[in-house]
């Protein structure tokens, strides 16, 4: 019987729109990795039922539909915005959502590190820096992209005007803040193979020196 070996949590960062949900995509297909996506989890944590209901709290009624489900549109309309306003309540919905987040995260590493099935796991976790769970993961790889490259990828995938992607990023730390957290630095400003055969071999160095 084999014995279990270390799994490296490997977690994906960068500016809004740097492509990081696609490339952990792009990856899952070429190497034996499990992705978490920290967005999915989010989504879901907006479900639970003390969660609501802290957010009615908060909030109030405006923020939910006729099903009595957070609306996230008007959630994000509510909390990303260059007002004070605006900054106090996302200040008041992360102390609400991301210790929930953190620690499903936290459980889907374990029981991904207990199943003794993957080499990697990728996290894809577009607050990971900001929320302060660096020490959920092994290795941090930033992806680059220029801002007008990554403002036109928002904005054909989203509709975002320039308005809206500026109000996102900057409720997130700078760019270059993110970088120098980094332990590795991917240009994924061309095609997605070419970031991630860069990845691959990122990820084969890492799992080397665990041996």
């Amino acid at each position: 019987m084999l014995g279990r070996r270390f799994v490296p949590v490997v977690a994906l960062v960068g500016g809004v729109g740097s492509g990081k949900s696609a490339l952990a995509r792009w990856i899952s297909g070429k190497r034996n990795v499990v992705v978490l996506d920290g967005d999915r989890v989010g989504h879901e944590v907006l479900k639970l039922p003390y969660v609501k209901e802290q957010i009615h709290q908060r909030f109030q009624q405006p923020v939910f539909d006729e099903q009595g489900q957070v609306d996230r549109a008007i959630l994000s309309r509510e909390v990303f915005g260059s007002s004070c306003g605006n900054r106090r309540a996302l200040a008041d919905l992360q102390s609400i959502v991301h210790p929930q987040i953190r620690q499903n995260l936290q459980k889907q590493v374990e029981e991904a590190r207990a199943s003794n099935a993957f080499d990697t796991i990728i996290l894809d976790a577009a607050v990971l820096l900001e929320a302060d769970w660096r020490d959920l993961c092994d290795q941090v790889v930033f992806l680059d992209v220029p801002y007008e490259q990554r403002f036109g990828r928002v904005a054909k995938s989203r509709g975002w005007n320039e308005e809206e992607f500026r109000s996102r990023e900057s409720s997130q730390l700078p760019i270059e803040t993110k970088r120098r957290a980094a332990d590795y630095v991917i240009d994924n400003s061309g095609f997605i193979s070419q970031a991630g055969t860069e990845l691959k071999r990122i990820l084969s160095q890492i799992n080397n020196d665990l041996t």
